[in-house]
């Protein structure tokens, strides 16, 4: 295992002192929070905890499933306790920018379903401005050209539709993904969400504000707890 990938192990690991018996988890996508799943699968198996999982993606559902961690269908659950998830950048107001995995709109809606919200992240992720990050939106299939059209008009570098092989990537909604080149020049997140929102075919934006709780950093130093003093967690 390299020395990053022991520190996403440490901090998915970590996260997981949020997680409390008889809770209801939203389950992130990607690689930092896959360390977590399997930790929480541990605490199922080995501790007895009674956990049930609502997965934000169909490779996170397929992960929970084969270690044996009991779901529900976001359509299916209700209010959930906690959700454990990634981040591409986090700023010092826990303001994030998600979607590299391509499972923002998953994401957020479990995200807003729940009563906290846990990131775990390296420290690169953490940045003073948003936007370095290219900003992922997703885009219905069949609007996305017009969608890119609207969003040339906010962003000011290039808007790329999300190829993967030699076709659009689709996403577990079967919607198409444009990323958008702002730099670290998002400020205000609230306004640019609302603003990207308001285009025609835009179906959700990366940007997460006001949802993040706490964030867990891995970095050489070791594991960092960042609490937002006015959270829920």
């Amino acid at each position: 295992m390299s020395d990053v990938e022991h520190l996403k192990e440490q901090a998915g690991i970590a996260a997981c002192r949020f997680v409390k018996d008889g809770m209801l988890l939203g389950l992130g996508t990607g690689s930092t929070v896959r360390h977590s799943i399997i930790e929480i699968a541990r605490l199922i198996t080995e501790e007895g905890m009674n956990l049930i999982g609502v997965p934000t993606s169909e490779d996170t559902r397929r992960l929970s499933e084969e270690l044996g961690i009991p779901l529900l269908k976001i359509e299916d659950s209700g209010t959930l306790d906690l959700t454990i998830d990634g981040a591409d950048e986090f700023n010092h107001n826990f303001d994030l920018i998600k979607g590299g995995g391509g499972a923002l709109t998953r994401e957020k809606v479990v995200a807003l379903k729940s009563k906290s919200m846990v990131v775990v992240a390296d420290h690169t992720k953490k940045v003073e401005v948003l936007g370095a990050f290219d900003l992922p939106v997703e885009v219905d299939s069949d609007l996305w050209e017009g969608a890119r059209e609207g969003l040339s008009r906010i962003c000011p570098g290039q808007v790329s539709l999300r190829i993967k092989g030699s076709e659009p990537f689709e996403t577990d909604n079967h919607g198409f993904i444009l990323d958008c080149s702002f730099g670290p020049t998002i400020s205000d997140p609230t306004s640019l969400e609302r603003a990207i929102s308001d285009i025609p075919g835009v179906v959700e934006v990366g940007l997460f504000v006001g949802i993040c709780d706490a964030v867990v950093v891995a970095s050489s130093d070791g594991i960092e707890e960042l609490i937002k003093s006015n959270g829920r967690a």
